[in-house]
């Protein structure tokens, strides 16, 4: 056998044991018991504990106006034990008439521009740490962010989160930053 041969047939053989892997991976996910169903799900039909993207109105942990009567709500940071920061909430056209988001919120990066209008242009300042966490971004370059915002008419409300390294344990408040939006502080939890 050829070296040529012998390797092509390894990758060969790591791509099924790959694609194996990940079919029982899937398959393992999976109760097989379709009475039980997502537990989120099943408590937002009974009208208990609705998610925030459900429209539970939560008091707003910072309200920010921007261009063209846009409303930005932040309803939930949330610090999580991977070492991320969640800032929850939606962004309304508080205006009466239909408003396009500016493509200035993606901010000024050729990576994060490629993938469509974001929100990918926001920051976190962390006055006590003297440091500003960015957006973060998979492999591939695309902003963890909500992405690709329709036309919205007047009145309508978009769900919005963005995820930014966490800031230290010790690190109770930091201020949000969003091009063309008002600056606000907020306080985190977890």
């Amino acid at each position: 056998m050829s070296i040529r041969f012998t390797t092509t047939a390894r990758r060969g053989m790591a791509a099924a044991a790959v694609a194996v892997s990940l079919a029982l991976g899937v398959a393992g996910c999976s109760s097989g018991d379709d009475k039980g169903g997502d537990t989120s799900a099943s408590a937002s039909k009974d009208g208990s504990n609705p998610s925030a993207q459900e429209g539970q109105s939560e008091e707003p942990l910072a309200e920010l106006k921007g261009p063209d009567s846009l409303l930005l709500q932040i309803t939930s940071a949330e610090r999580d034990s991977g070492g991320f920061l969640t800032l929850s909430g939606s962004l309304k056209n508080d205006g009466s008439d239909t408003v396009n988001v500016p493509a200035q919120l993606s901010g000024n990066e050729t990576e994060i521009i490629r993938n469509g209008r974001s929100l990918g242009g926001a920051t976190l300042v962390d006055s006590k740490e003297r440091k500003r966490y960015y957006v973060l971004r998979d492999t591939d370059g695309r902003p963890l962010t909500t992405t690709n915002f329709p036309a919205m008419k007047a009145g309508e409300s978009v769900p919005v989160f963005m995820q930014f390294p966490a800031p230290p344990e010790s690190t109770t408040e930091v201020t949000f930053q969003l091009p063309q939006f008002a600056a606000g502080t907020i306080k985190i939890s977890g």
